[in-house]
C-alpha cells in the first residue's frame, strides 16, 4: 500500500472496518495468514503521532500523497499523446461562450455590468440554439464535450466510449462461441437514439465551378458519378464551437457508371492524389455522388427522388458512408480508443420537390459506424430505405438492436431492428456556397481534363498535357498550374516527382505569381518543356469524341492514341 500510494512510513494505518476495531499490523506475513481475501475492503486512516510535529506532518503528507494518486489516475483518462486535428486544438483553447448585448429594458446596470439577461451563455445552451433562425438541431462536437465536462467534477472521469458489437475475446469462464457466452464477454444490446451532436456542422464548396465541373459528367452522359472531396477543416462561426469542411477540389476515381448504379474500381493513383493534396495543405474530407434522373430535357428539370415521404439515403449508401467514416476516424484525447467518430461527410446531389437540382449533406451516427465496422448491418432487397440487423450465426454473435417508434395510438414502442429504418442512423449536415467565392484551384475556365473520363472523350495523356501548357506559354502561368487535376497527372506520371512539386504547391497555396515563375525556371519544369519540344506532337483533328477506326483491324478506338488498342499497330 505504501509503495502504491507513495506514502511515508509513519502517520497512517490500515483497518478492516470503519470503527477501527481490527487494525492490520505492519508485518511480513502473507495476506491469507492475517485473514484478508480477494475482494475485501481495506480502510486507510491518518494517525498523526502526538508530541511529534514531524510525525504530524508526515501524516498530512500521507493524505496528500493519496489524493495525488487519485488525481493521477483521473488524469490518465485523457491521453495527452493523441495528435488531434489542428481545428480541434484551436477550438479546445476557445471558451466558446455566447456573448449577448445589454438588454435595453431588462438590464438596469451600468455599461460594464452583467446580469442574467446579458451574461454570456454556454455553447450548449439548448434554449438559445433553438431560438436561432434557422434553429440549430445538433450540438457541435466541442460543445458536446463542454457539456460533458461542465459538472462539479469538470468531467474528470468522463471518457468517450465507442460502441462494441462483438464478443470480448479471451474469456476463460466458458467454451468459445457458439458453445458458450457470459455477461462478461457478451456485448450489450443497442437502442438507437438520435445523435445530439455532429462532428462537422457545415460543408462549404469554395466556388460553384467545383460542382459544375462534377455535374457535367451527368449532363453529357446521363450516368451517375462519384467523387472524393478534398479540402480542409476550419471553425464555423455560425455554430458555437462548430467545424466547417471547406471543399476546394473533387477527384473522380476509376469507376463504372450507369444511369442507376456506380461501381468503384481499383485506384492505383490514390496514394499519389492524397500526397499532392497534402502538399497543398488539403486532405480528403468526404465523398459525393449523384442521383439524378431527367424529367424534361427541354426545361432542364429532374425527378424528385429523395426527401419528403421518400428515403434520404439508401441502406447501401449508409453502409458505404459508415465504412468511409471508419477509415477516416476523428482523433480525440478524451476517447479510450484515441479515436471517436469521424469528420468525413457525405454529399448527395438529387432532385428536390421543385424538380431542380439540390445538394444534401449527411453523416451517419457513431452507432451506425460501429454496426458496420463489426459487420452487423446489411441492406434489404425490397426497400432501399430499410437496413437489416443480421441474425447470430455459429461464427458471429450479433447483439439485439432496437429503435423507438410511435404506433397509431401515439404510444412509444420499442422495435427490433429487423428491418431498421435508416433515418435512425443519419445526421443532417447543412451545405452551401460562400458569398465571396475563391478560385484557388479553378482560376481558368478552360481547365485541364478531369481524370477517368475516357468514356466521354476527355483524355489525360502527354499530347493533351503539351497542348494545355503551350496555350499559356506567354502568360498566366500561375493560373495554368493552379489545377488539381493537372497537378495529380504530373505526379502520377512522374513527369515531376512529389518532392520537386513542393515549391510549386507552396506558390499555389500562397497565390504567389513570383514563386510560380521561380519554379518555372527550375530543373524539374525545364525537363517537362524539353520533353514537349522533343516530342513535337502535331495537332490532331477533332473527331467529336467519336473515336477512330483502325485501318488494319477496323476496331473503333475511343482514345486518341497513336496505336490501336486491339492490334497495337500504328494509326496510319
Amino acid at each position: 500500500v505504501r509503495n502504491t500510494l507513495n506514502l511515508t512510513t509513519l502517520g497512517w494505518s490500515l483497518y478492516k472496518d470503519r470503527q477501527k476495531n481490527h487494525r492490520i499490523a505492519n508485518s511480513r506475513k502473507s495476506l491469507t495468514s492475517i485473514g484478508i481475501k480477494h475482494g475485501d475492503l481495506l480502510l486507510l486512516h491518518e494517525e498523526p503521532t502526538a508530541g511529534s510535529s514531524v510525525n504530524s506532518d508526515e501524516g498530512m503528507d500521507a493524505v496528500d500523497s493519496a489524493a495525488a494518486a487519485i488525481n493521477n489516475a483521473s488524469n490518465m483518462l485523457t491521453d495527452s499523446n493523441t495528435i488531434e486535428d489542428e481545428v480541434d486544438v484551436l477550438l479546445s483553447k476557445d471558451d466558446g461562450l455566447i456573448n449577448r448585448e445589454r438588454h435595453p429594458q431588462l438590464c438596469r446596470h451600468g455599461p460594464l455590468g452583467k446580469c442574467i439577461h446579458c451574461s454570456p451563455l454556454e455553447p450548449y445552451d439548448e434554449e438559445y440554439l433553438s431560438s436561432l433562425e434557422p434553429p440549430i438541431k445538433h450540438l457541435s462536437f466541442h460543445s458536446y464535450l463542454r457539456k460533458l465536462r461542465s459538472g462539479v467534477d469538470k468531467g474528470k472521469f468522463t471518457m468517450l466510449e465507442n460502441v462494441v458489437c462483438t464478443i470480448t475475446p479471451g474469456c476463460k469462464e466458458h467454451p468459445p462461441w457458439p458453445n458458450g457466452i457470459c455477461t462478461k464477454c457478451q456485448p450489450n444490446a443497442i437502442t438507437l437514439n438520435r445523435q445530439r451532436y455532429r462532428h462537422v456542422d457545415y460543408v462549404m464548396f469554395q466556388n460553384s465551378k467545383i460542382m459544375e465541373n462534377f455535374l457535367n459528367y451527368w449532363r453529357n452522359s446521363g450516368c451517375q458519378r462519384l467523387g472524393y472531396l478534398y479540402g480542409y477543416y476550419e471553425p464555423h462561426k455560425d455554430v458555437p464551437l462548430g467545424i466547417k469542411a471547406v471543399v476546394v477540389a473533387i477527384y473522380e476515381p476509376p469507376q463504372k457508371n450507369t444511369k442507376n448504379s456506380i461501381q468503384l474500381l481499383e485506384d492505383t493513383k490514390a496514394s499519389t492524389v492524397d500526397a499532392v493534396a497534402k502538399l497543398l495543405g488539403f486532405r480528403k474530407v468526404g465523398w459525393i455522388i449523384t442521383d439524378l434522373l431527367p424529367q424534361d430535357v427541354r426545361k432542364g428539370s429532374v425527378q424528385h427522388t429523395r426527401g419528403g415521404d421518400m428515403h434520404l439515403m439508401s441502406a447501401e449508401e449508409c453502409m458505404m458512408a459508415a465504412d468511409f467514416q471508419n477509415n477516416h476516424p476523428n482523433p480525440c484525447k478524451y476517447a479510450r480508443d484515441k479515436c471517436f467518430g469521424s469528420k468525413f461527410v457525405t454529399v448527395i446531389v438529387s432532385g428536390n420537390s421543385d424538380n431542380t437540382i439540390d445538394i444534401h449533406g449527411y453523416q451517419v451516427s457513431n452507432q451506425c459506424m460501429s454496426l458496420v465496422r463489426d459487420s452487423c448491418l446489411i441492406p434489404t432487397r425490397d426497400d432501399s430505405s430499410l437496413a437489416y440487423v443480421k441474425n447470430s450465426t455459429n461464427t458471429q454473435y450479433v447483439p439485439d438492436v432496437f429503435y423507438k417508434m410511435k404506433d397509431e395510438y401515439n404510444n412509444e414502442r420499442l422495435m427490433l431492428g429487423r428491418p431498421l429504418p435508416v433515418e435512425y442512423l443519419l445526421v443532417d449536415v447543412p451545405n452551401g456556397f460562400p458569398k465571396n467565392m475563391k478560385y484557388l484551384l479553378d482560376k481558368l475556365d478552360d481547365h485541364y481534363p478531369i481524370e477517368n473520363r475516357d468514356d466521354m472523350g476527355q483524355l489525360q495523356n502527354f499530347t493533351i498535357l503539351a497542348k494545355y501548357i503551350e496555350k499559356y506559354t506567354d502568360g498566366k502561368y500561375l493560373e495554368m498550374v493552379s489545377d488539381f487535376h493537372f497537378l495529380t497527372y504530373l505526379a502520377a506520371t512522374e513527369l515531376i516527382k512529389l518532392e520537386d512539386l513542393q515549391p510549386l504547391a507552396k506558390a499555389i497555396k500562397n497565390e504567389s505569381a513570383l514563386e510560380a515563375i521561380k519554379f518555372k525556371e527550375c530543373k524539374a519544369w525545364q525537363t517537362v518543356e524539353q520533353l514537349i519540344k522533343a516530342n513535337d506532337v502535331p495537332d490532331e483533328p477533332s473527331n467529336g469524341g467519336q473515336g477512330w477506326s483502325c485501318q488494319h483491324c477496323t476496331f473503333i478506338n475511343t482514345r486518341s492514341d497513336e496505336t490501336c488498342e486491339m492490334c497495337s499497330l500504328p494509326r496510319s
